[in-house]
């Protein structure tokens, strides 16, 4: 809370808790809509047409990625945003479907320059031992906007159009636009160091992610353990289906689930940003994905409504540790380096989960109870086999002189 009396830690935290909020308020219209007009397959396709940029991007856009470093580039992509996003109910009416697959697809494009560009900036605007709390508080964001987005919606919804929604995530982003471009002529951050600086040295701005993953081998096994993880963890879609089945609840059951999810992962973001973690982050994420994973295998077999609300609440609380130590050991790499691990990160995840859904859901519906056990045991091996190589790394890998990057901070 200290790094809050802090301008730009403040504004750039503030800007972008209403972002994320509006994109909470967009998903839920932009999915509505889908579904009202054109059923599920619809849906499916929105969400299909969103991740293949952040794929395509990862996998093939180094050159574009590298020209959204700075926070005033960052800024422009979100103004971009704001017109799509704004312009989104007009799409639908003159074109339908395509229409609103191609806006869903550009925004991707906007997400997938902005979202590891503006991560590897994070931690450019403290000194190297706030690292850990400033993306704690970064984190928050998403918790927040999780927890408050649907309540939210519902009560604008009785007083504004489903448009509104839209309009209102355009508004955000230009929040955000105004926030970034504010940041970026106060402080001329880059997501790659300028030649010739220390962290330059380190890893300059046409750093490979697959030389990064060769010389720190640990963080390719965190990204591998990500991804997967993601992939089986795509049965907590039919949560829906196990509360029907297992409890015979309805819809206030699942918002009471969705409920408590959310109110650990707040309580859980607070320990996560300030708690002191172990030296070895690798150890401790993976470590930390057998835990959710188990507990998700749990969730499978509860038979009370009170069961299922501490489980959420435990399974919610889990989270941020994940996100956090992801984010803080990724800080620990120079600015260009960084932002190639997190744009491979990006794109193994949404590969991953692109993937899952074309399959898992299906399957994990017909049986839920079997899905979600299935899915937490397989996150939970995942997780001990992630510990296991980590270690096993760790003794016996020889340090390459000169790979182990440095932590540097920019104007903090």
């Amino acid at each position: 809370m200290r790094l809050l009396r802090r301008g730009p830690v403040l504004l750039l935290w503030g800007a972008q808790t209403a972002s994320v909020f509006g994109d909470r308020l967009y998903a839920l219209a932009v999915m509505w809509l889908a579904w009202q007009r054109s059923g599920g397959a619809a849906m499916g396709l929105v969400a299909i047409a969103e991740s293949v940029p952040y794929i395509v991007l990862g996998t093939v856009g180094r050159r574009v990625m590298e020209r959204f470093t700075t926070l005033r580039s960052l800024a422009l992509v979100d103004l971009v945003r704001m017109v799509l996003v704004a312009a989104l109910p007009w799409t639908w009416e003159v074109s339908g479907t395509p229409g609103l697959l191609v806006s869903a697809a550009l925004l991707g494009v906007g997400g997938a320059l902005f979202d590891p560009n503006l991560g590897a900036l994070v931690p450019e605007l403290v000194r190297p031992g706030e690292v850990q709390a400033v993306n704690g508080l970064m984190d928050s964001t998403s918790r927040i906007a999780r927890v408050a987005g649907p309540g939210s919606a519902g009560v604008l919804l009785a007083v504004m159009p489903m448009a509104g929604l839209f309009w209102l995530d355009a508004g955000t982003f230009a929040l955000s636009a105004v926030a970034l471009a504010v940041l970026g002529a106060g402080t001329g951050l880059r997501a790659s160091a300028p030649a010739g600086s220390t962290a330059a040295s380190g890893a300059g701005p046409r750093t490979r992610a697959r030389a990064l993953v060769r010389t720190h081998p640990e963080t390719g096994v965190v990204l591998a353990v990500h991804g997967i993880a993601i992939f089986a963890g795509a049965v907590s879609i039919v949560m829906p289906a196990l509360v029907a089945v297992r409890l015979g609840g309805g819809v206030g059951t699942y918002g009471v689930m969705l409920a408590a999810t959310g109110a650990g992962s707040i309580v859980g973001n607070a320990v996560a940003g300030n708690v002191r973690l172990p030296n070895s982050l690798p150890l401790f994420y993976c470590a930390a994905w057998t835990v959710s994973g188990a507990l998700m295998a749990v969730t499978g077999s509860v038979s009370t409504v009170t069961e299922l609300v501490a489980v959420s609440a435990a399974y919610g609380a889990v989270s941020p540790f994940l996100a956090v130590s992801l984010s803080t050991h990724l800080a620990q790499f120079p600015p260009a380096a960084r932002r190639r691990l997190l744009t491979l990160d990006q794109t193994v995840i949404r590969t991953m989960g692109t993937l899952a859904m074309a399959g898992i859901p299906a399957l994990a519906a017909a049986h839920p109870r079997a899905g979600f056990t299935a899915g937490g045991v397989a996150t939970a091996v995942v997780g001990i086999v992630g510990c296991a190589v980590v270690v096993w790394w760790a003794r016996t890998r020889t340090p390459l002189p000169g790979a182990e990057p440095a932590l540097e901070s920019v104007g903090g």
